[in-house]
């Protein structure tokens, strides 16, 4: 199936923490068209930036086709992660700038691999701004904080 004729989906994403480190919980919510898919989960002992890599790693989990997706993320670790650093990262065997490993190269990875099969465009919201979507992602995040896996 070519991207010309793939589903365009909207994934909005958020993560969420009770400490960093602490309890933590990411949400995705996919919409398209006249359909949505909330989902949430999360870890008892985690940190920020890994919810929010993981919100967008299952909103990309849960396609079963390729698909036209505009990621939406409050996270400018994130959205620059992908856009920016990712392939220095890989070059550089993954490791930073400075010589150090990539904080969350696990998530990276899987976030690489999800990505794959996808036309993506990447949009950073401010956070608790009032956007509906990146409101509804929080929420969900949320109500994941402290739980083991996924609902």
């Amino acid at each position: 199936m070519s991207t010309e004729a793939a589903t365009a989906v909207s994934l909005y994403t958020d993560g969420a923490c009770k400490g960093n480190p602490g309890p933590g919980g990411w949400g995705a919510l996919l919409m398209a068209g006249d359909r949505e898919r909330e989902l949430f989960g999360g870890e008892p002992m985690t940190t920020n930036n890994r919810m929010e890599l993981m919100a967008v790693i299952q909103g990309l989990g849960a396609l079963t086709r390729p698909c036209r997706v505009t990621i939406y993320t409050d996270s400018s670790y994130v959205k620059n992660g992908v856009e920016v650093w990712l392939q220095n990262w890989k070059q550089k065997g993954w490791k930073t700038s400075a010589g150090k490993p990539v904080a969350n190269q696990d998530l990276w990875q899987q976030l690489e691999r999800a990505l794959e099969g996808h036309q993506t465009n990447w949009v950073w919201v401010k956070g608790h701004s009032g956007h509906f979507g990146n409101e509804r992602a929080d929420a969900l995040a949320n109500k994941g904080v402290g739980q083991k896996g996924s609902l």
